[in-house]
């Protein structure tokens, strides 16, 4: 029972509903009576309820026009009206007011606190409940991500991680969201200590046991889907979604589509657009693009746009796997274009294959690090998932989703969509030194170039490129990537940069949130 809670009851019988009013103080709620709409007025003016009873049928002022006058001046006061009447007018005129229940007459004593307790207890008894949820999860959680986990496991404990992060955010407990916090950080050191010991291994194309990856997504999500001639398919890709990012926006598309799987593939390194969304669309890792078509590589020190011929991949892929079909593909990177695609998606529905990329993730976490009122907006995960939520609902690709759905509906058509991403983004906290000569690379999540001298602690290093498939620029060039939550800072100018940096959602790096990223199916309903 919430402590204090004060109640305030209106009827004009109201000595009559005494042993309920005695009833509820003995149950520990503070009671104020009033006989009339009147004087119930002005006492809510006066006093801080937290709920009201109403009668329906008063004389003077009716319990109707009392309601009314409630919700001018407190509109998020619940009000429960007491009625004896159950005419459908009557009740539609009570709801259209924006009552919180309604009780009929006589009413007894169970009935009175349990509707309490869903209007006014109801908050706190969640918060209760999803608080001690999480301190029975997190000693199963704790227990287990120091032992020898498989990246199965892990994406497992990353759901369950999440689960509990977006849970609490509601439960508004500061204290168990700080535990949250340091579990979900002790869980990335293990994770990146268990990728140190395996990245590698899984990239052996003789090896089996090793997780989906960038390279293979495509062909083992979208390639069986195109097996059937008489399925559409739209392939979209949102750039730098995280899986808590997908489930914030999951629920504006659930009156349009059914999820069929909702799962986890793990992103190449480096969780950069350059390589990771390359290695999707052509179905092969980044130096051996570099080597297959290298008019379609565009290297780190390169001038030019680094995902410029992610069409020419496509195809180059779906030819290689004997799939000559009719497809199209749209890149989406400011409002105008969105439009235009939403107006082209029925010329779409004639394309077994549409793939759509969608960059607006990934431009709001670049405007994060760069403009002073997105920082205020997206100051922590919670902010910047409530960001990218907004953005979804109110966002051209969310109506060219339900336009597939319509128009799938309509003709009748056998519609399958995917939505994915390339890689994640993490939160960075922890600044960390590193030198490097003038052609090292600029990302703050990794660094390719020769002489470089950072924190052994601090990343994952790659000596011999070609170990990871990744390209080279010359014979000593290494990788290093930043473990965690870490950012690398050059030296020069170390406290301005380590200030304006931190707190910014950066990718390239080493962690759950860049590394394993949702790839969802879903078919319209």
């Amino acid at each position: 029972m919430m402590k204090n809670s004060k109640i305030l009851w209106v009827d004009d019988e109201i000595d009559l509903l005494r042993p309920y009013v005695m009833f509820l103080e003995e149950k520990g709620y503070s009671v104020t009576t009033a006989s009339n709409g009147n004087d119930a007025l002005t006492m809510i003016n006066e006093i801080p309820f937290d709920l009201v009873f109403l009668d329906e049928n008063m004389p003077g002022l009716s319990g109707l026009e009392t309601l009314g006058s409630i919700k001018n001046s407190k509109p998020n006061l619940p009000v429960i009206m007491v009625t004896k009447s159950e005419e459908e007018n009557l009740m539609d005129d009570a709801i259209g007011a924006k009552i919180s229940d309604y009780l009929i007459k006589p009413v007894n004593p169970k009935q009175i606190l349990l509707t309490i307790k869903k209007h006014v207890d109801s908050e706190r008894l969640v918060s209760e409940t999803i608080t001690s949820g999480y301190q029975q999860e997190f000693r199963n959680i704790g227990s287990t991500i120091s032992e020898n986990l498989n990246y199965l496991e892990w994406a497992d404990i990353y759901k369950k991680l999440l689960y509990w992060e977006l849970e609490l955010g509601t439960a508004n407990d500061p204290g168990m969201e700080e535990v949250l916090k340091m579990q979900k950080s002790e869980a990335n050191n293990f994770f990146c200590k268990y990728v140190q010991a395996n990245y590698t291994r899984w990239l052996d194309p003789n090896n089996n046991d090793a997780p989906l990856m960038s390279q293979n997504l495509f062909k083992n999500k979208a390639l069986p889907i195109l097996e059937d001639a008489n399925t559409v398919l739209f392939f979209v890709l949102i750039d730098n979604l995280r899986y808590d990012q997908w489930k914030a926006i999951q629920g504006s598309l659930s009156e349009y589509y059914r999820i069929i799987e909702d799962d986890l593939y793990y992103s190449i390194l480096p969780t950069a657009t350059q390589f990771s969304r390359n290695a999707i669309f052509s179905g092969l890792m980044p130096s051996e693009i570099e080597k297959k078509f290298p008019d379609l590589w565009i290297g780190d020190n390169e001038e030019g746009g680094k995902n410029m011929h992610e069409e020419a991949l496509l195809q180059e892929q779906l030819s290689r796997h004997g799939k000559n079909i009719k497809f199209s593909y749209t890149k989406i990177t400011n409002l105008q274009n969105g439009k235009k695609m939403v107006e082209n998606i029925s010329n779409m529905m004639n394309n077994q294959l549409n793939v759509i990329v969608y960059n607006f993730v990934d431009m709001l976490s670049h405007a994060r690090t760069e403009m002073e009122v997105i920082k205020e907006l997206a100051v922590n995960e919670a902010a910047y998932r409530s960001l990218t939520q907004s953005w979804f609902e109110h966002s051209p690709l969310l109506n060219g989703l339900k336009r597939i759905a319509e128009l799938g509906n309509s003709s009748g058509k056998k519609i399958k969509l995917l939505i994915t991403t390339d890689h994640g983004s993490i939160q960075v906290k922890e600044p960390s030194r590193l030198i490097g000569d003038r052609n090292t690379t600029t990302n703050l999540r990794y660094k390719h170039g020769k002489s470089l001298t950072y924190e052994q602690k601090d990343v994952l290093s790659i000596g011999n490129p070609e170990d990871a498939y990744l390209p080279k620029n010359n014979l000593s060039s290494r990788y290093v990537f930043a473990k965690e939550d870490n950012y690398f800072v050059y030296p020069n100018n170390y406290n301005y940069y380590v200030n304006y940096y931190r707190n910014t959602f950066q990718h390239g790096g080493l962690s759950m949130e860049e590394m394993m990223i949702p790839v969802i199916s879903l078919s319209i309903k």
